[in-house]
């Protein structure tokens, strides 16, 4: 819980640009270079704005039907460069069209929909799911 232990003050997870100051902190507490970040639903809270500040930092990124997209423009969106997998379940009416209508501005984008799954598509089809996330993995430099 935000605010308890060695979580971050509350304050820092209340804007846009505090979650993404947490996220750059936990990946260079992590020591990670070049991650894949990997986004379901709430994540995209942190998820997006770091893709949008610092999306040259991440080797790719995996929006999983994030919440927060209709949060940035198209114009945003064509800016980024990193290499994207959309990936979501067809069950999934409530955001994850929402999140392809906004996330298919990114250039360097691929769509992976997953027949049968709903809206935590990696718990209702995981092998679909990381059949999807290996493909995408391999392909990236």
């Amino acid at each position: 819980i935000s605010g308890y232990g060695d979580s971050p003050p509350v304050e820092m997870v209340l804007t846009a640009q505090g979650r993404r100051a947490f996220l750059d902190r936990v990946l260079q507490e992590l020591g990670m270079q070049r991650p894949v970040l990997i986004s379901p639903s709430m994540s995209g809270r942190f998820a997006l704005p770091f893709l949008l500040a610092h999306g040259d930092r991440l080797a790719g990124f995996v929006p999983v039907a994030p919440v927060g997209t209709k949060d940035f423009t198209a114009e945003q969106y064509r800016g980024v460069q990193t290499p994207t997998l959309i990936l979501y379940g067809d069950r999934d009416t409530g955001l994850a069209p929402q999140a392809l209508q906004n996330l298919q501005h990114i250039p360097k984008h691929r769509v992976a929909v997953l027949s049968g799954a709903g809206h935590a598509c990696y718990l209702d089809k995981p092998e679909d799911f990381h059949r999807a996330l290996l493909g995408f993995l391999r392909q990236l430099k």
